[in-house]
């Protein structure tokens, strides 16, 4: 006996995506483009070379900041920075660089975009190529550098809340 699945009609594609578990990241743009927001659409290409990607809306500050910096940096959060990822989703906050003035960071030695302390790694990108994804710009960006911090624990985002693993 099948169980009754809801249509799409009945289902939102956000509801559904929701039972996607993902990690947190917050990507970071620096200089006169300043910028930060936190993100889960996010994930690795390539290896070689080696090419990340990550969704941005076309709506958001963030989209314009790549596309003018075309540099940007991502760090991967670790289970206790939930209130950093908070912060860099509410749009409320300052905008520019005063908006890294409440966190602790080091600009990247590729991108002098933020990269926010206690993350789990980091990577600093050049962005190589970008594709219209509905509302969303899917940048890919070549990986200029990356670290590894000292953490073990991730934060997730999974049933529109955020969880530690």
């Amino acid at each position: 006996m099948y169980e009754a699945v809801p249509t799409m009609e009945e289902t939102s594609l956000r509801e559904a995506m929701s039972r996607f578990a993902t990690g947190v990241t917050v990507l970071t743009v620096g200089g006169e483009h300043a910028h930060g927001m936190t993100a889960n659409s996010f994930t690795s290409v390539s290896l070689d070379p080696p090419l990340v990607l990550c969704c941005v809306s076309r709506a958001a500050v963030m989209h314009d900041a790549i596309t003018n910096a075309k540099r940007f940096a991502v760090s991967v959060m670790g289970a206790e920075q939930e209130r950093t990822a908070r912060y860099f989703a509410d749009k409320r906050r300052p905008r520019g660089p005063a908006q890294f003035d409440v966190v602790d960071w080091l600009p990247g030695d590729h991108t002098g975009a933020p990269l926010l302390s206690g993350a789990l790694a980091w990577l600093e990108c050049e962005l190589a190529q970008w594709y219209e994804g509905g509302d969303h710009t899917i940048f890919v960006g070549r990986v200029l550098s990356c670290r590894r911090g000292a953490g073990t624990r991730a934060l997730l985002f999974y049933g529109s809340a955020f969880h530690q693993v």
